[in-house]
């Protein structure tokens, strides 16, 4: 009975503000983020997955909802005192000497303020909202309920919004768990500590429950206020190539990533840059990484049966894909993008265009990559505001292209060198390539020849040498790229060795 009464108070609740917004006269894109940000957290982070599935919205509204903040007015100290006490079963005094009353920052879900231990110790203390998870479950009820709606309605088996809450409820309930952030923190300063650039605040695990979190006051220069920044003497090209490698690394070779790297959640301290805020974490399987790290070099190299197989490895099916149309739409998307400079791409567009692609021939997104889209396209924002000159894909491209690329001036002929180097490193899979894009019908070789033995065998000859010559030649240069290291020692004897069994086998 009390569960309906609740209920039936937040439905109030929910149609109050939608009278308010007058939505019987229709809800633009600007309307729709207000609505979702005065009905609460849960609403906000529905808004910003919703901002990830190019399947539900059109783009002005994805557009919109990119857009939702969750900053909302603060608690009183007293409420914020009493969270403190019940979840430590003491009294502030006795585990703070001092907590300021006015908070950091207070947003739909927790607020932080600064706070000292009784040794003097400078911290910050995150503190959760009362009831929040009993609300954001109530919602998650609600919508539920109204989703078994959508079986009557004409977008029936268009989109699967049942998985979406599920995906919904799953970052809810990390991003209210503070243990778990705490475990984000520790994992990610782990993972850097070799980094001298980054880091991340300390929590103190002894004072952490799941409502309250204490970690490390970070003292710094917010990535909000370049201004600032400039005034203090940072170089903001230097921070923010700086910020964007990081971040790839994150990506591809951590496979656990901040996903939402907002300006309010990077700050610059003692000449380090401090990631914020780990409630919500990207992770990405060995087979995940592999597979993007693949697909940077399929657009950079324009090669569409790569990006097809890609896909194809990523997505999730419910249905037999079309392969011939996947592959013809993918064709067009990378010539759309083939006479581009490569520091002019933009990954956000590229992924949202690959996104919708699978999207249009059934293939659905894994919840890692849209929180992975969300998170690169944030940060391109970052980087772009300020510095322009620094390229996301341009330094994607390098890290995924390997270390041969290290000392090439990208900004001159990024998008050849990289390009070069990846057509290098596929020499081997050529053949092979078009022969599988044969097979699979996405290939069609028209070729009539008539010929005699003698001709057959000269010819057999000329493309044995001339693919020796080009083997051999490509392993030079790839000596020459890497020289002085232990790569450049192996790839010049490689380079010997096929030249001098060609010369040898075809000498007369």
């Amino acid at each position: 009975m009390k569960t309906n009464e609740t209920n039936h108070k937040r439905l109030y609740e929910i149609l109050s503000v939608l009278r308010r917004n007058e939505i019987a006269k229709g809800v633009d894109p600007e309307k729709l983020a207000k609505i979702l940000e005065e009905l609460g957290p849960t609403y906000i982070k529905l808004g910003q997955i919703l901002s990830t599935r190019g399947d539900v919205l059109t783009p002005e509204y994805a557009e919109a909802l990119k857009k939702l903040q969750s900053q909302v007015a603060p608690m009183a100290y007293e409420e914020v005192a009493k969270q403190i006490e019940e979840a430590y079963g003491q009294s502030v005094g006795e585990v703070f000497a001092w907590v300021d009353k006015n908070p950091l920052g207070s947003a739909s879900i927790a607020q932080t303020h600064r706070a000292r231990f009784l040794d003097g110790t400078q911290v910050v203390v995150k503190v959760q909202r009362p009831l929040i998870y009993d609300r954001m479950r109530q919602d998650i009820a609600l919508l539920k309920k109204g989703c078994r709606l959508l079986k009557y309605s004409p977008v029936k088996g268009l989109v699967d919004f049942q998985a979406v809450l599920d995906e919904l409820w799953k970052v809810l309930q990390e991003e209210i768990d503070f243990l778990k952030e705490a475990t984000n923190l520790e994992r990610f300063r782990q993972l850097n500590k070799d980094i001298v650039y980054v880091t991340c605040p300390k929590p103190y695990r002894e004072y952490t429950t799941q409502s309250i979190l204490v970690m490390e006051y970070i003292n710094g220069l917010s990535f909000a206020d370049p201004d600032q920044l400039m005034r203090e003497g940072y170089d903001l090209e230097e921070i923010v190539r700086k910020l964007a490698s990081n971040y790839i690394k994150q990506v591809i070779e951590d496979g656990f990533f901040h996903a939402d790297p907002h300006p309010g959640n990077l700050m610059v301290t003692g000449g380090k840059i401090a990631f914020l805020d780990m409630g919500m974490m990207g992770e990405l399987s060995e087979k995940e990484r592999k597979l993007l790290a693949r697909a940077v070099g399929a657009v950079l190299q324009q090669n569409v049966s790569d990006c097809v197989d890609v896909v194809l490895g990523l997505g999730i099916f419910h249905r037999k894909p079309d392969r011939r149309a996947l592959h013809q739409d993918i064709e067009e998307m990378l010539d759309k993008y083939g006479t581009q400079d490569l520091g002019s791409l933009k990954i956000r567009e590229i992924f949202e265009d690959g996104i919708r692609i699978m999207n249009e021939n059934g293939v659905e997104v894994p919840s890692s990559l849209t929180m992975l889209m969300r998170g690169l396209g944030t940060l391109e924002g970052v980087v772009t505001v300020l510095s322009p000159k620094v390229n996301v894909m341009e330094l994607l491209g390098a890290y995924a292209a390997s270390s041969l690329i290290e000392n090439l001036d990208l900004r001159e002929n990024g998008r050849y060198a990289i390009l070069g180097l990846w057509k290098l490193a596929a020499l081997p899979q050529l053949i092979h390539g078009m022969l599988d894009g044969v097979q699979k019908g996405e290939t069609y070789i028209g070729l009539e020849h008539h010929a005699t033995d003698d001709l057959k065998d000269f010819l057999r000859e000329i493309t044995d040498k001339t693919g020796a010559v080009i083997v051999g030649s490509a392993l030079f240069i790839a000596a020459g790229v890497a020289w002085r290291s232990t790569f450049s020692i192996i790839m010049f004897t490689m380079g010997c060795i096929v030249m001098a069994v060609s010369y040898f086998k075809y000498k007369r």
